[in-house]
């Protein structure tokens, strides 16, 4: 292991004037049953050593998986050669640290990083095994379970000495059912850091039961409908969107909530945060790769845009603090939040004339566009007449602006959902959006 303190000795000899190191180890155990055998198990272990280093008011940068100190001398000259060439006219920081830092108890379940891979395994056996004696429609079964541990140090000349470790893992359902008339597929996650958390018989239902209620589904005469967005299906389209959040892109004008700071941008409904510390989460953190403490806090607060997300440059532009998103030398949210309402979802689908409730979205990424807000996306799921589910749906394009749709908002369920998006949320009912179908 490299020995810390004469890497930073040496730094200051060759005259950089402050250093900093981060040090992230990421664990990821995978484990794949395909039709009740073991398709695939695999353990991958990644650590990346990330120097920075001030020369002359630029920063220089090096980034290893090896880390050793014969590497010293290479890793400084390097940082000083790279600072050389650098034509930004950003500052280059190192951070003196924050006087406190939030500690959360439990971002580190031991007990599920010691838990017998056997009893993993077990798990999706049984999943697969219940899953195919839930109905003889369903004819394809995959089932997964997904473990990472993140483990992050940083450091510097400036005194700063900070670790934060965090595990989580989900398990993944997929099912391919069929009445020999119609295909269709069901697919849904589970997030914790509790391995009883599992609820088998309750997940098989949930995933079997969409599935199979989708079987015949059609498309819909085109118009406009009332809107019930699934946690899933809007956990995919804020997806799309969270970089309209970054400073960065707000002052590069890539972001339509530019100019936008304590103005509407949603309806008094709409909440969302920024929550470093949810539990159960391997993203949690309490402090970011830059070494400025992490907060929760809101973006949006009773519909209105309350701050964007910064690191150290960003926020020095704007003459503000950090809010401690600088990560991976960007900007992002650390666990992206919409709050849970006061509606129950029964009363969602009874509030609905007219309307669909879309559980599923695809082609966020290709079909949204961050700097207008527009998007248009193949979704499907379910025809609601007077309150009541009537039909499935599919085969249609629902399109729409971000920030109406969220002026839109009119219902917020009370549930939350964390997704494998690394979102959290509520299904939410919108006023009405256009529909394209038949």
């Amino acid at each position: 292991m490299m020995d810390i303190d004469k890497l930073f000795k040496q730094a200051k000899a060759k005259g950089i004037k402050d250093i900093q190191i981060s040090l992230s180890n990421s664990t990821n155990l995978s484990i794949t049953i395909y039709e009740g055998d073991v398709d695939k198990y695999e353990i991958a272990d990644n650590s990346k050593l990330i120097v920075k280093g001030i020369f002359n008011n630029k920063m220089g940068v090096y980034s290893t998986e090896v880390m050793e100190n014969d590497l010293i001398d290479e890793i400084l000259d390097t940082i000083i050669e790279s600072a050389k060439v650098i034509d930004s006219e950003d500052d280059a920081i190192i951070y003196e640290g924050d006087k406190e830092y939030t500690k959360v108890e439990g971002l580190f379940n031991e007990d599920l990083a010691k838990l017998d891979v056997s009893k993993k395994i077990d798990l999706l056996k049984t999943l697969d095994t219940k899953f195919h004696e839930y109905d003889e429609r369903i004819k394809h079964v995959e089932t997964s379970y997904t473990e990472i541990t993140n483990s992050f140090i940083l450091r510097n000349s400036k005194g700063l000495n900070l670790e934060n470790k965090a595990n989580s893992s989900y398990v993944v359902g997929e099912v391919i059912v069929s009445d020999g008339l119609d295909q269709r597929t069901g697919f849904d996650a589970k997030i914790t850091n509790v391995f009883n958390d599992y609820n088998v018989d309750e997940f098989v239902k949930e995933i079997s039961d969409d599935a199979l209620n989708s079987l015949g589904a059609d498309s819909v005469v085109s118009k406009n409908y009332e809107i019930l967005f699934s946690s899933l299906s809007l956990a995919t389209l804020f997806s799309a969107f969270q970089n309209i959040f970054s400073a960065n892109a707000v002052q590069k004008g890539l972001s339509l909530l530019k100019g936008k700071l304590e103005q509407s941008v949603g309806s008094d409904l709409v909440n969302v945060i920024d929550d470093p510390f949810m539990k159960k989460s391997a993203s949690s953190r309490s402090f970011d790769d830059e070494g400025v403490a992490t907060k929760n806090k809101y973006l949006i607060k009773k519909g209105v845009l309350k701050t964007y997300l910064h690191n150290l440059v960003t926020a020095k532009k704007d003459g503000v603090n950090s809010t401690g998103n600088g990560f991976g030398g960007g900007i992002s949210a650390v666990n992206l939040k919409v709050e849970a309402g006061e509606t129950s979802f029964e009363d969602m689908i009874k509030s609905i004339k007219d309307g669909l409730y879309i559980t599923n979205v695809q082609g966020a990424h290709a079909g949204a566009n961050p700097v207008s807000g527009d998007f248009s996306l193949q979704a499907a799921g379910y025809h609601i007449v007077d309150g009541k589910i009537i039909s499935p749906v599919a085969l249609i394009t629902v399109a729409g602006n971000f920030l109406t749709m969220l002026k839109d908002v009119v219902m917020v369920g009370n549930k939350t959902k964390m997704t494998y998006f690394g979102i959290t949320c509520p299904p939410v009912k919108i006023n009405s959006m256009i529909v394209s179908g038949k």
